[in-house]
């Protein structure tokens, strides 16, 4: 097997109007519905990693200490939107935060230099709002 790229990812959806609310409201991610209630964007850039995350590292990142919450769902997948700068990181901290969401990790510079924000969708998944600068393109003149 010759794994080449991940061909889709996303969550297993509420079938009220929390999952396409939070996906396409508060992140702003387009969908078309070819199908009743199958909603999709196939236009979105691919991931740059494919990780398995420790859930202690993952609350270590996200908290400050291995151990989940236990009044939080424990999330079975991680997702991270990357945005094209810090200061992007804050400012959609803040319009996620203005929109009514909980934060669980407000926007701030990881240890290896990563700007991340963090919050759980209403399916439990860990979505980070990111700016990895090694991820991005440099402009050559």
């Amino acid at each position: 097997m010759d794994i080449r790229f991940v061909a889709g990812f996303g969550p297993i959806g509420t079938t009220d109007a929390r999952s396409i609310g939070f996906w396409s409201g508060a992140l702003g991610i387009e969908f078309e519905e070819p199908t009743p209630g199958y909603r999709t964007n196939d236009h979105l850039e691919g991931v740059k990693a494919f990780a398995i995350w420790p859930l202690d590292q993952a609350a270590e990142s996200t908290f400050g200490s291995p151990s989940w919450p236990a009044e939080l769902p424990v999330p079975q997948a991680w997702i991270e939107f990357d945005v094209e700068s810090s200061d992007a990181v804050v400012a959609a901290a803040a319009e996620l935060v203005d929109g009514g969401h909980r934060l669980l990790k407000q926007a701030g510079e990881e240890p290896w230099g990563q700007w991340t924000a963090r919050l759980q969708s209403p399916e439990g998944l860990l979505v980070g709002v990111s700016f990895t600068p090694w991820m991005h393109e440099v402009a050559t003149s």
